[in-house]
């Protein structure tokens, strides 16, 4: 009997993580006790008995995901953080999300994108000459990630950190 339990929660984590890859945003509100169901091939009764709210459910389907990633993050080491990006990068590329950011459909924003784009370009051409155009182009992009306001953003709410010590950091790493 346990072991048939744990087998169907298998099935249930299972069926989440395939509904998570087929997802095109990576809002989760379809993850559903529901949709899973479906899509384990068992009850919406039996999707309750092993997690008793969504929140548990997400949990279990995105460690299930990290698991096949290969990806942990306990006891990781500086040295060991660009691999787990990798791994992480490489995971999530294999989901079906079409809108990694929301896209702002605004001339003005996608004008000054554009102008900074270039102007990163343009930085990183005078510094570093000798590199492939696809090295420059790499740089100016991490460049630009970095003084997102996605990052800033991040920093403050994420790190709570004020806007000063958020841009102070991100001017460090540039």
């Amino acid at each position: 009997r346990r072991q048939r339990a744990a087998e169907t929660r298998d099935r249930i984590v299972s069926a989440g993580a395939t509904l998570a890859r087929s997802f095109t945003t990576w809002d989760w509100k379809e993850l559903t006790f529901r949709a899973v169901a479906d899509t384990a091939g068992v009850s919406e009764s039996s999707v309750y008995r092993h997690f008793a709210n969504e929140r548990e459910l997400h949990d279990a389907v995105m460690q299930r995901l990290g698991e096949q990633a290969g990806v942990t993050y306990e006891g990781v080491t500086l040295d060991q953080v660009a691999g787990v990006a990798g791994r992480v990068f490489a995971a999530m590329s294999g989901f079906a999300v079409s809108a990694w950011a929301p896209q702002v459909d605004d001339p003005t924003f996608t004008t000054i994108d554009q102008v900074r784009g270039q102007a990163l370009r343009d930085a990183v051409e005078v510094a570093a000459p000798h590199r492939s155009p696809q090295q420059r182009d790499a740089a100016a992009g991490v460049l630009d990630v970095l003084w997102s306001p996605v990052s800033l953003e991040r920093l403050m709410v994420q790190w709570r950190m004020s806007p000063e010590q958020a841009t102070e950091v991100i001017k460090w790493a540039i």
